[in-house]
C-alpha cells in the first residue's frame, strides 16, 4: 500500500501553531476528535511523537519542533503556489499550445496570431503547424483546429470558416494539345498531381458525387508532394491537374494561371473549427483565444 507522506501534515501544521488541538479544529472546519486521531496516526506512521499533551496543554516534542521548524517554510512556499494562481484567473497568461494545417494560416492564424500577442503579451502561444490528426490531451495541447469532420465527438467545436469548396486544377500551358475533363471519369486519361498526408502517409483520394453515390477516381501520377502549396505551384508549371480547395488556388486562378474543372461533381467539406475538451475552456487564456478566433472568423455575416 502506498503511503501519502502529506497525509496529516496540514493537520499537525496547525495543532503546531495553535498549541490546541481545539483550536487546530475550529481553523480546519472540522472535530477535535479528528485532529486527535489525524496526529496519532501520523505519529504512528513516522514511530516519533511528536506533541505532549494534558488535560491543560499542547506542545511540541523536540522532534516534532524539528519537524515543524522544517515544514512551516515549504507550507509558507506551498501558499505562495497557490496564491500565484489567482494571476490565471485574473489575467491571460502562461503557455497556450494550438496544433493546426498548414491550410489554417491563410483563412485564420495569419490575421489571429499577430492580433492575439498584441493584446496578450503574457500568453506565450506556441502553434504547431501539421495535417496528421492529433490526440489534443496526449499530445499536450491545449486546443486543435481541423476540418469539422476530423473532430471527435467528445470535443467543444466552433466554427471559424465557411464550407470548403473543392475543384480539379490544371494550367492552360497543360491542355495544349489535351481536351478538358467534362466529367470525372475523364480524369483517367490525364496526369495528376498527388498529395500525401505527411501524418498518416496516405494519398489523398479523389472524391466525387454523382447523385447520393459518392465515388472514387483512380488518377495516375509521376509527382507526389507533401506540401499543398508546393502543389498548386507545380499545377500551375502546367506539370499536371491537382485536386485542391478553391481557397488555396484562388489567386491563380483569378490572374488566369489555373482553370477549375468538375465543382458540381465534388462534395463540399465542413469547414475549420477550433476544438478542445470541455474543461479546458475554464482556462482564461484559452477563453480569449476562443473569443478573438470567433471575432477575426472567415464567416459570412
Amino acid at each position: 500500500m502506498i503511503i501519502d507522506p502529506l497525509d496529516g501534515v496540514a493537520v499537525f501544521l496547525a495543532v503546531a501553531e495553535h498549541r490546541s488541538f481545539t483550536g487546530a479544529a475550529l481553523s480546519l472546519g472540522v472535530t477535535p476528535t479528528a485532529v486527535s486521531k489525524a496526529v496519532r496516526a501520523l505519529e504512528a506512521r513516522q514511530g516519533v511523537m511528536l506533541f505532549q499533551r494534558t488535560t491543560r496543554r499542547v506542545a511540541l516534542t523536540e522532534a516534532g519542533q524539528a519537524v515543524f521548524l522544517r515544514l512551516r517554510p515549504a507550507v509558507s512556499d506551498i501558499a505562495d503556489a497557490f496564491a500565484a494562481l489567482g494571476g490565471f484567473r485574473d489575467r491571460p497568461m502562461g503557455t497556450l499550445r494550438i496544433t493546426a494545417p498548414h491550410g489554417a494560416v491563410e483563412p485564420i492564424l495569419g490575421a489571429l496570431v499577430p492580433a492575439f500577442r498584441r493584446a496578450y503579451p503574457e500568453v506565450t502561444l506556441e502553434i504547431s503547424l501539421d495535417e496528421a490528426i492529433v490526440d489534443l490531451v496526449d499530445a499536450g495541447f491545449d486546443a486543435g483546429i481541423r476540418l469539422g469532420e476530423a473532430v471527435e465527438k467528445d470535443m467543444v467545436a466552433v466554427r471559424l470558416t465557411p464550407e470548403i469548396a473543392w475543384c480539379v486544377v490544371g494550367a492552360p500551358d497543360y491542355f495544349k494539345g489535351r481536351d478538358r475533363p467534362r466529367a470525372p471519369e475523364d480524369l483517367v486519361r490525364h496526369e495528376a498531381l498527388h498529395y500525401r498526408f505527411a501524418g498518416s502517409g496516405a494519398l489523398h483520394r479523389w472524391r466525387f458525387r454523382r447523385g447520393k453515390r459518392d465515388f472514387l477516381v483512380e488518377t495516375k501520377s509521376g509527382l507526389v508532394l507533401n506540401d499543398r502549396q508546393m502543389l498548386v505551384h507545380c499545377a500551375v508549371q502546367g506539370l499536371g491537374l491537382a485536386f485542391v480547395s478553391e481557397r488555396e488556388a484562388r489567386q491563380p486562378l483569378a490572374q488566369g494561371q489555373l482553370e477549375a474543372f468538375l465543382q458540381p461533381w465534388i462534395p463540399v467539406d465542413s469547414g475549420l473549427y477550433l476544438y478542445f475538451p470541455e474543461r479546458s475552456q475554464s482556462q482564461l487564456k484559452l477563453r480569449v483565444f476562443i473569443d478573438m478566433a470567433l471575432k477575426l472568423a472567415a464567416l459570412p455575416a
